[in-house]
């Protein structure tokens, strides 16, 4: 029987892929489950098998537990301390010991509960292989064999025991898929769990289109193109932007490649998804026209602070520039990272020379100049009071109109309406005095109190009925003291309802 030991181990191990540690432990555990079975009783049994004969000694295990317990809840496999430690001074509560037991016959049981047992540890051991395998390939590109389809979603055969799984969510829309056919995915996510896929597939990753073009252009490989960003409506329309490391490489015609011939295998593989070529700018404005393609921009504003870039172009050239459904615009906005705002050139004319009227009549009112001044300053690129006060004094003297004088008056002029704002703010925080009941409640100091009704929170009744987030606006405040507030001006609201509810348990 201990030859027979050996020779599953070896077997197994040889058609699993399976290290033969784990089939050693796996037979240890379905022998000590047997041990277990056969005794009738709550007992812990250990089993050793000889890795290099076959022999295996069986063993009956106590847990050492500590002598305060007053029962002891599993007398089969738990022992108290203090007589434990008799015969060895060295255990401690927690530890184990053991005697021999008599073994059972590894023949008998074979059939059952060792096959069970090593059915088991073999799918964890192939399992756990599959995740060291694939852990550190996040984010390459696998190719596989539809194994089935499923409503979830399509499992696929990688090869050596592992299978992934494409959701429907990440499955090209519309594409037919068949047991059989051979996909390329990228590959999200690795996760262990003991039972479903555990490798986890997108066939609609931008990141896809980018390793596509990886493998037909060896340009890219070899560090003389780089593809900067892609962004896909998954099975319609795809755009990536390159650019050339090596100025003689024409990044786009690479990409390309003779007749279509590369682009048009990357779009094969993806469902036939039709896939532009940006040439990448680090001008953001310059990169935004070239992604708009085939549309060509007639002009382009860029609003830094909010990430927003308005993008004008010909009536003619409007539908095409949107795209069907918005298409266009919004695979240039993901590509380039920038927020795009597309309209005719009518359209863009009108809402800046509105702006710019806005402006100006803002200038002359505030500054008291007149309008071909104010103009000029639009024109310019002046946008508010601060600008013209803080601007520093070359960028003014550089514009061709405005002599030295006439730079100092504005900026003075500007200062003094910044200064006169901050007054007239302070008066009007000083003029809304709190209420008595506001500043005499418990935790409320005269600052706060004074810095509540500078925003329309006069009294405790005001102050109940606001909601902690509303006094986390107030710099310094916390969740906890704003709540406290609030509950310390709702106690009469408390003790109004107790008022109520007594009386009409006295009607009653």
């Amino acid at each position: 029987m201990n030859k027979e030991i050996l020779m599953v181990v070896d077997v197994v191990s040889n058609e699993k892929g399976v290290g033969k540690e784990i089939i050693f432990e796996a037979i240890e555990a379905a022998l000590a489950s047997a041990t277990k079975k056969r005794h009738r009783e709550d007992i812990e049994v250990r089993v050793a098998i000889d890795r290099n004969t076959g022999d295996y000694d069986t063993f009956r295990q106590w847990e050492i537990v500590e002598d305060e317990l007053e029962i002891v809840e599993f007398p089969d496999h738990q022992i108290r301390f203090s007589d434990a430690s008799e015969d060895n001074k060295a255990i401690k509560v927690g530890d184990f010991i053991e005697e021999p037991m008599d073994s059972v016959e590894f023949g008998r049981i074979a059939a059952q509960t060792a096959k069970q047992v090593i059915v088991q540890k073999v799918r964890e051991a192939e399992r756990n292989q599959v995740v060291e395998a694939y852990q550190d390939r996040v984010g390459e590109m696998v190719g596989g064999i539809v194994k089935r389809v499923e409503r979830s979603g399509v499992i696929v055969d990688l090869g050596s025991n592992a299978e992934a799984l494409i959701s429907r969510e990440e499955m090209i829309p519309r594409e037919a898929v068949r047991p059989g056919d051979r996909l390329r995915a990228y590959l999200k996510d690795v996760r262990s769990e003991p039972r479903g896929p555990q490798l986890f597939l997108s066939r609609t990753a931008p990141e896809l289109l980018i390793e596509l073009f990886k493998i037909e252009v060896p340009e890219i490989n070899e560090g003389m193109i780089e593809i900067i960003s892609g962004a896909r409506d998954p099975g319609s329309r795809a755009k990536i932007a390159v650019k050339a490391n090596d100025p003689r490489i024409d990044p786009i015609g690479a990409c390309v490649g003779m007749r279509g011939s590369r682009v048009q295998a990357v779009s094969n593989e993806l469902g036939g998804e039709r896939v532009d070529i940006i040439l990448w700018d680090d001008n953001p404005a310059q990169f935004v026209i070239n992604a708009m393609a085939p549309a060509e921009v007639a002009s382009i504003l860029v609003d830094e602070d909010s990430n927003i870039m308005e993008v004008a172009v010909d009536e003619e050239n409007l539908s095409q520039a949107i795209g069907r459904g918005g298409q266009n615009v919004r695979l240039a906005s993901e590509l380039s990272g920038w927020i795009l705002n597309v309209m005719s050139v009518q359209q863009a004319d009108e809402k800046s020379e509105k702006e710019s009227q806005v402006l100006s009549e803002m200038f002359k009112d505030h500054l008291g100049v007149d309008e071909e001044v104010a103009n000029i300053l639009v024109q310019e690129g002046f946008s508010s009071i601060e600008e013209v006060a803080y601007v520093p004094d070359n960028e003014m003297l550089g514009i061709e109109e405005f002599d030295e004088s006439l730079v100092k008056e504005i900026r003075d002029r500007a200062r003094d309406v910044i200064l006169t704002r901050a007054i007239v703010s302070e008066e009007k925080l000083m003029d809304t005095q709190p209420a008595e009941d506001l500043l005499s409640l418990d935790g409320m100091s005269d600052a706060l109190a004074y810095e509540l009704a500078g925003k329309g929170i006069i009294t405790a009744e005001d102050l109940a009925e606001q909601a902690v987030d509303d006094l986390l606006e107030i710099e310094g405040m916390d969740e906890e003291t704003a709540g406290k507030l609030i509950m310390t001006a709702r106690i009469p609201w408390f003790e109004a309802e107790d008022e109520k509810n007594a009386g009409s348990a006295t009607d009653v």
